[in-house]
């Protein structure tokens, strides 16, 4: 089955590389949902987010020759979708959350809390309270599996300060949490 899913895949892309119209729909069928998903998790404003995901398919299907299937067709539409996004809200100048170097020190210690089972409501509910730069890094590490490396080359910054962002991007996330 994955097999045929995968064939079909490879099959509806090289009929787009062609222009085939049916075939680039299909694609977009298949995509748009799980794009459109993301560009909600960054964006939070409907319009904004299919904005987005429709000039993220277009500038897709005008670079398909760029694809080499290196990754899945997915991933490499997700990455679009991410890119266009941290752009937009770089326009928009939506800065991150501004730290100093020597505030703090990254450990790979745990947190103080305990581990307590967590209503995903309140999770959902305290992302949507940080600051939009502490969210942009929880989205691109935790959700979009993204390293501190390449979420330092996505966002310009460096991978001490994804981290950093990252460590008060989850303290801030749980002292929401236990406000909920």
């Amino acid at each position: 089955m994955e097999t045929e899913i995968r064939f079909t895949h490879k099959a509806l892309v090289e009929k787009s590389k062609l222009g085939d119209r049916s075939s680039q729909y299909e694609l977009y069928e298949l995509y748009v949902d799980a794009m459109y998903n993301i560009g909600m998790r960054f964006l939070r404003i409907k319009e904004d987010a299919e904005d987005v995901v429709q000039d993220s398919f277009v500038d897709a299907f005008k670079n398909l020759d760029q694809f080499k299937y290196e990754s899945t067709f997915g991933s490499w539409l997700k990455r679009i979708v991410i890119n266009k996004c941290i752009n937009f809200l770089k326009i928009k100048r939506v800065p991150l959350t501004p730290m100093q170097e020597h505030e703090f020190h990254i450990t790979d210690e745990e947190t103080d809390c305990k581990e307590e089972a967590v209503d995903i409501r309140k999770v959902k509910q305290g992302i949507d309270r940080l600051p939009v730069g502490y969210r942009q890094i929880l989205n691109l590490y935790l959700i979009e599996g993204y390293d501190h490396m390449e979420i330092g080359e996505v966002l310009g910054i460096t991978v001490s300060t994804s981290k950093s962002q990252y460590h008060r991007a989850k303290k801030k996330l749980i002292e929401i949490i236990k406000e909920l």
